[in-house]
């Protein structure tokens, strides 16, 4: 039988055959003193078969290991130590290993089993359930339980306890599944909650929102982006609010872009309809509304429809919807028209937790990049050897240790106005820097984590590793929660809210920690470059405020990031202060300040202000060919 296959060319390899491999040739080139079989054919002992597998060497690249990422992490350490008792740094430590054992495993389960919408039942009836991974599930009992909204209401160590709260976030991120989303929100609205007044019938809400019983914990939503407008609430908001007898609502509209679906309660922006039906145009008639998510008897969602599940560059395992609200029940919160006031703290809280995710992502690249760097040889040797690469981590290091101390810094005067213990400064400066430090570390991320995929070479474009997903969710870093330029204006605002007050805070304090370094002689060249840079910044709003309105605007993205870089090199400078500060923390500082701190003068020194710049810019933009 065998000789039949092989005489009809059926088989060219027959894999039954040990090794050393079997060639078979014609019986018509036999060679002299060969011996022939009865079938003609002639078997011979070879060194491969034509089509047989081919050997692969034996080398297998070893794997970034991700260790516990409070350990890995020594600007964490350090800053703690400095502030916070040991207890903290204990709890960190624990939490940072159930980050590695445990959650970084669950948060790749969330990414790639995304939510499914199943919008009707096998037999025609409406049902809109949004179908979550169970990890999903877990990532939400582990968020109660580890206190990461509850602490910031405890407050178990008064001005610091939002840096607590914040570090535990910032372990969490990287691994969370993007569970930090409803996260953020969920504090945000309990923020919400709380200034206004814990009343019936948001009192068991809050309740909920901040409870570390994880079959009591609730989430939040944030439904306030319309088909209109994603910042531009004033004008975009089209959902209507109908009274109703009993001093409830009924909400009717539509949500473009609802984040964490799946939450048990959320806020939401609506214009109340008068008894004519009419309603107030622009933000005078928004007000702030409560809504639970409930189902009826039969499991139908009331009040809402799921209308589709949005197919996002990053962020899949977060339920983004359309909904439309048809007869919401839902309770007034703010007091008529006054809507996107109330929701001023949730944004301060959920910037901050923006911000934080942000440097969380960086950190995470950098020590995965760092940890490869130890087991990668190429060229002859490891990476770490490699002094081109280990520039371009520090580089990266550099800019994650400023991102941490800018962020950790807003978190700290938080927790300061929180507890009572605020100065009108320290006031002045939270509003300023809030908006600053989120577009700020939105773009940070970007840069870095891109950065930090280079290093990986091609296994840091190759989905199953799980590196591309840390790059694609940080691009929507800097698009929640407000775009990099309507921040930047938000910067202008609070500077023109305050009569100039928020930046003379900026510079009191910033002034302030210079003081504390001014006998180092280490850091004299970081001093020496702050200060220079916080001259020119204060000479160019001097400058600024002479000439019209559009001037500032065309300067607000560049004064942003000059506000963000001098201070930021301030909070460097005054950390290599400390006594239990590092050789390290003084180079970053030094390495920080080499940089242009201040990119609004220079920007302004070759005329990118001018009046006639705005037309030049749209005539490029929207360039011709030439005819003819």
């Amino acid at each position: 039988m065998l000789a039949n296959i092989v005489a009809a060319g059926c088989c060219r390899v027959w894999c039954a055959v040990p090794r050393p491999l079997l060639h078979i040739r014609s019986a018509s080139v036999t060679e002299p003193g060969t011996r022939r079989s009865e079938e003609g054919q002639l078997w011979e002992a070879a060194s491969y078969l034509p089509y047989s597998r081919a050997r692969i060497g034996s080398f297998f690249q070893e794997i970034p290991v991700l260790k516990n990422p409070f350990l890995e992490d020594a600007l964490l350490n350090g800053y703690l130590r400095r502030h916070l008792p040991q207890e903290v740094l204990s709890d960190l430590c624990a939490f940072g290993e159930r980050v590695v054992k445990e959650v970084d495993r669950w948060g790749r389960e969330c990414e790639v089993t995304p939510p499914q919408l199943v919008q009707f039942d096998p037999w025609g009836h409406r049902v809109d359930h949004i179908v979550t991974s169970p990890a999903w599930k877990r990532m939400k009992q582990l968020v109660a339980q580890e206190g990461m909204v509850a602490i910031g209401y405890e407050r178990p160590f008064g001005e610091w306890s939002r840096v607590y709260q914040m570090s535990k976030v910032y372990i969490f991120s990287p691994s969370s599944g993007l569970s930090t989303c409803p996260l953020a929100m969920t504090d945000g609205a309990a923020k919400v909650i709380q200034s206004i007044g814990v009343s019936w019938p948001v009192d068991e809400a809050f309740s909920r929102l901040t409870t570390r019983q994880p079959e009591r914990f609730w989430t939040s939503g944030q439904w306030m982006t319309e088909r209109q407008g994603g910042s531009d609430v004033a004008s975009g908001t089209e959902t209507v609010a109908v009274p109703q007898t009993d001093g409830s609502y009924k909400l009717h509209g539509f949500k473009w872009f609802t984040s964490a679906t799946d939450a048990d309660m959320t806020l939401t922006l609506a214009r109340v309809q008068d008894r004519t039906g009419a309603t107030t145009p622009g933000s005078k008639g928004l007000s702030l509304f409560y809504a639970e998510v409930n189902r009826d008897k039969d499991g139908r969602l009331k009040g809402i429809e799921v209308q589709r599940l949005k197919d996002k560059l990053g962020t899949r395992p977060v339920p983004t919807a359309e909904l439309l609200l048809d007869g919401l029940s839902a309770h007034r919160l703010s007091e008529e028209g006054r809507g996107v006031a109330a929701i001023a703290n949730m944004l301060t809280i959920t910037r901050i937790h923006n911000a934080v995710c942000a440097v969380a992502s960086m950190r995470r690249v950098l020590q995965l990049a760092r940890d490869y760097a130890t087991r990668r040889t190429a060229f002859g040797k490891l990476l770490k050897d490699h002094p081109l690469h280990m520039q371009t981590l520090a580089r990266m290091e550099v800019e994650t240790r400023g991102a941490f101390l800018l962020v950790m810094d807003v978190c700290r005067l938080l927790g300061r106005e929180e507890s009572g213990m605020a100065t009108q400064l320290d006031a002045h400066l939270l509003r300023l820097l809030t908006p600053m430090v989120k577009l700020y570390t939105g773009k940070q991320a970007l840069a870095v984590v891109s950065e930090g995929l280079e290093s990986f070479g091609g296994q840091g474009y190759i989905e199953d590793t799980g590196l591309p997903v840390i790059l694609r969710d940080s691009q929507v870093l800097s698009i929640w929660e407000g775009t990099t330029n309507i921040l930047s204006l938000d910067i202008l605002r609070c500077v023109a809210h305050s009569s100039g007050m928020v930046l003379h805070a900026y510079f009191t304090h910033t002034k302030s920690l210079l003081a504390g370094a001014s006998g180092v002689s280490s850091l004299a060249p970081a001093v020496k470059a702050v200060d220079g840079a916080l001259s020119e910044l204060q000479a160019f709003v001097q400058l600024a405020a002479t000439r019209a309105p559009g001037y500032l605007e065309l300067a607000a993205r560049d004064l942003a990031y000059s506000l963000a870089r001098i201070y930021t090199g301030s909070l460097l400078i005054d950390h290599a202060c400390w006594k239990g500060a590092s050789s390290s923390d003084t180079y970053a500082a030094l390495r920080w300040c080499e940089q242009d701190l201040c990119p609004v003068v220079s920007k302004q020194a070759i005329g990118c202000y001018d009046p006639s710049t705005p037309p030049l810019d749209t005539a490029l933009v929207y360039d011709q060919p030439t005819q003819g």
